[in-house]
């Protein structure tokens, strides 16, 4: 940078009247060399609530940033090409959207899942039972174990996984009567368990505990109480079907199309383009299943079906954003990739068993 940069026009000094010409001499030469060091650069940074700081930047004289560099030249900016003009400051580089997620895991892991749950179901009733138990266990040991590392909670899993998988078995056998026995029965073991433990934080672990047992195998009971009517394994297909159709349409849309967040304190990626997707598939996959799948079911009762479906996924998969937040992770585990652990699939699900069960039941009845 050389002194002209500054706005004094030669001959002036720094903005003073000519004086016309200089006498030549030893004095005036060493003044003229003092008035022409260069200057100190001043920050740009504009003052702030703290002014001293600024004021300190300010009187920094300017240096060479390297070893190898002058004082007087300092790095310039790189001018841009003349064949590729400067972007307007309104326009912002358009961005690719990314799914965030391994897709192709996703598909293959979600096709093998499918391939399981459609074999049991359809071939030895059983045998889903069996499946929806295991799920129910490896879903509280990813709960239990998210919530001892983040918060320090033990809810104790013993009894927990026992009692969760008696709880389905029970629904399945005896119905919602045999469920909610088996509900009050793990509650207590969870109490007792824990008594052999110090008294020290309690209260926090017994009632993780019960949340625990209330989300997970209760909530999964729902669906083993599906299958045990004549038209069983339907049922349960529809809620499966319904309940992934919500969630696929939610992201399909909310992907291309959304722009107005549904609730960013929460999930910040879910919009209301993308509950309007969930809403729309879901009824139109509702109608079709009731029409062609259920016994003595219509497509009305379709659509009305496929919309309590897509607000409780919705608000399931809120839900467990809640936790996960709270507990500051991404994923309750990482036994499914590209999806997550087994909880991050069940999300949605749990919630949706009851409001299935109970229209189905006020619909066409419980046989």
């Amino acid at each position: 940078m050389n002194d002209s940069s500054w706005g004094a026009p030669a001959g002036t000094g720094f903005g003073g009247p000519d004086q016309g010409p200089a006498p030549a001499g030893p004095a005036y030469e060493g003044r003229q060399a003092a008035q022409t060091r260069p200057m100190p650069i001043v920050s740009d940074v504009p003052a702030g609530d703290n002014q001293d700081d600024h004021d300190r930047g300010a009187a920094q004289p300017s240096g060479p940033l390297f070893r190898d560099e002058t004082p007087h030249e300092h790095p310039q900016e790189p001018m841009s090409s003349p064949s590729q003009p400067a972007p307007s400051p309104r326009q912002k580089p358009r961005q690719k959207k990314s799914a965030g997620r391994d897709l192709g895991a996703a598909i293959g892991v979600g096709l093998g899942l499918g391939a399981v749950i459609i074999a049991s179901l359809f071939i030895w009733k059983p045998a889903f039972v069996g499946v929806i138990a295991v799920a129910v266990v490896v879903g509280l040991w990813e709960l239990t174990s998210r919530l001892q590392e983040r918060k320090g909670i033990k809810a104790p899993l013993v009894p927990l996984a026992v009692g969760g998988a008696a709880m389905v078995v029970a629904g399945y056998v005896r119905g919602a009567e045999g469920a909610w026995v088996a509900m009050a029965l793990t509650a207590l073991a969870v109490l007792v368990w824990r008594m052999t433990e110090p008294p020290e934080g309690y209260l926090k672990d017994v009632t993780a505990g019960v949340f625990a047992a209330f989300y997970v195998p209760f909530l999964a009971t729902f669906v083993a109480m599906l299958l045990t009517a004549d038209d069983g394994p339907e049922r349960v297909l529809t809620f499966l079907v319904l309940t992934v159709v919500s969630d696929t349409g939610a992201y399909a849309v909310g992907w291309r199309f959304g722009k107005h967040k549904l609730a960013p304190r929460i999930s910040p990626g879910k919009t209301r383009e993308g509950l309007v997707g969930a809403v729309a598939f879901a009824m139109a996959a509702g109608a079709l299943c009731m029409e062609f799948l259920i016994d003595d079911g219509s497509w009305w009762q379709g659509l009305l079906l496929g919309l309590a479906v897509a607000a409780s996924a919705t608000l399931g998969d809120l839900g467990e954003s809640m936790i996960k937040r709270d507990l500051g992770i991404k994923d309750m585990g990482t036994l499914l990739p590209g999806h997550g652990g087994i909880m991050d699939r069940l999300d949605s699900l749990l919630p949706t068993a009851p409001v299935v069960w109970l229209l189905l039941v006020a619909f066409v009845g419980s046989g």
